[in-house]
């Protein structure tokens, strides 16, 4: 066990990429005591990754490629800065608003960061906003890429756990919304201490405009159930609802109401048993091809190429990590450590609080240097059995593995964000971390309610029959 883990954090500490240093020291570890024949090792990597529900994975990475190409981000921008511009700190509020509705078409925290993130430090540094102020809003609002559905980590974490995704989904929002509000609270009092006007004239047309698509978001499921408890059929409920959907946008040309649809579409889909998560993501793709060929005519075939390779580069880089981690975690079993873990976890508390301040420092600690897929692939396994001795919801304890990861993400040594960010504003990775440092605040406080309020993750998921209430 020292072996495999020892080399691998060697591996890691001289810069060897997280999926290659897994390999490498699964490999010497299987060569040097023999624990399993070659063929039996090759089968545990090919198992990683022949799973159904992983092909939800490159088609939800192509849809939030797709939304980027068809110029959908821009048109995202415009809208959260109608609805919210006009406040004392506007562009940072926008930048949160943004990332919400983002986050419900890229399922990840780089593709926030790195699409709409991209856009809003530019503007914020145009108005007059430090460059630290811009960087760190963006990477705190980034994190909200992976809790509000759908979300990539939350397809793995349902696939290793064996849990509903259509739960997790659901389950996302909740706590989504608290993080959204923390962050804006966190903006109102940076504005109120360091002076923040607004960024934009406060206009009732806009805003009105703007609070209009919300109305109609949400009214598009009213419908749909209205029309189903006609007598329609669903399919056709869903026609008439989407017909109508598509003439108002065509008629009032909305800024971002189709944008906002995807992860209604989406939830809705699967809490009503419609489809698949993986059928979810097909037809988040379809819905992102209508509305870059069709609905904005922004989409060449350059750019369509372009967003097809990007999906191919990510999807080889997430299942490579997946299959090294697969290997390194079955290997972590037989060599006892995930035995190991438990009973020294086990010889310091029986309480289940205690256990989940323990599993989050632990995952605190892991994110500062583990990929976040590679991190639910290897602890999930190791964590469950304990997760469910101590009768925690695995629904809830995703959360909290997710939230604890994506806040990984934002600081040294393998934070990505952090790096992605460093880049787009041209700052060092030293200035970067101190400016996020302050929005860690509002992420932690999100962390503790999310940890010891579970209703917060599993009141909608429950409400809506996914899963069963205590």
């Amino acid at each position: 066990m020292l072996l495999l883990v020892g080399s691998f954090l060697v591996l890691m500490l001289v810069g060897v990429p997280v999926a290659i240093s897994m390999a490498v020291a699964s490999v010497l570890y299987l060569v040097l005591y023999g624990v399993a024949p070659d063929i039996i090792a090759a089968q545990r990597m090919i198992a990683g990754v022949e799973s159904f529900p992983l092909l939800a994975v490159p088609f939800f990475i192509l849809a939030g490629n797709l939304m980027n190409s068809a110029g959908v981000t821009g048109r995202i921008y415009s809208f959260a800065v109608a609805l919210v511009g006009w406040m004392r700190g506007g562009l940072a509020q926008v930048n949160i608003i943004g990332s919400v509705i983002f986050s419900g078409m890229s399922g990840t925290a780089l593709a926030d960061a790195a699409g709409i993130g991209t856009i809003e430090i530019k503007a914020m540094k145009d108005h007059g906003y430090p460059v630290e102020a811009a960087v760190g809003v963006t990477a705190a609002s980034a994190t909200l890429g992976p809790i509000f559905p759908p979300s990539l980590p939350f397809v793995i974490y349902g696939m290793m756990a064996n849990v509903s995704i259509g739960a997790l989904f659901m389950a996302g929002i909740v706590p989504g919304v608290v993080m959204t509000l923390l962050m804006m609270i966190t903006v109102a009092i940076f504005a109120y201490i360091k002076s923040w006007g607004s960024d934009t004239p406060f206009n009732l047309r806009q805003l009105g405009s703007a609070s209009l698509e919300v109305v109609i978001v949400f009214a598009v499921p009213l419908l749909i159930y209205l029309l189903m408890s006609a007598g329609f059929s669903m399919n056709l409920a869903v026609g008439i609802a989407l017909v109508v959907l598509l003439a108002l946008d065509w008629y009032f040309d909305f800024s971002a109401v189709l944008a906002l649809m995807t992860p209604v579409i989406l939830i809705g889909g699967m809490t009503m048993g419609w489809f698949t998560p993986t059928e979810a993501a097909v037809a988040a793709v379809l819905w992102s091809l209508f509305l870059g060929l069709v609905r904005y005519r922004t989409m060449t075939l350059s750019t369509l190429a372009r967003a097809t390779f990007d999906t191919i580069e990510t999807t080889a880089s997430v299942l490579f990590i997946v299959t090294a981690a697969s290997i390194f975690a079955w290997l972590l079993t037989v060599s006892q450590a995930a035995q190991m873990l438990s009973g020294a976890i086990l010889t310091i508390t029986d309480n289940k609080w205690v256990f989940l301040i323990l599993v989050n420092l632990l995952m605190l600690f892991v994110g500062c240097f583990l990929d976040t897929i590679a991190a639910i692939t290897i602890l999930v396994p190791i964590l469950l059995p304990l997760v469910l001795q101590f009768d925690i919801d695995p629904v809830h304890f995703g959360l909290i593995m997710t939230l604890n990861l994506m806040i990984g993400l934002l600081h040294p040594p393998l934070g990505m964000v952090l790096f992605v960010l460093s880049r787009v504003a041209k700052l060092s990775v030293e200035r970067t971390t101190m400016a996020i440092l302050p929005w860690l605040v509002p992420l932690f406080i999100a962390l503790i309610l999310i940890t010891f309020v579970p209703a917060i993750t599993l009141w909608l998921p429950t409400e809506f029959g996914l899963i069963r209430g205590n």
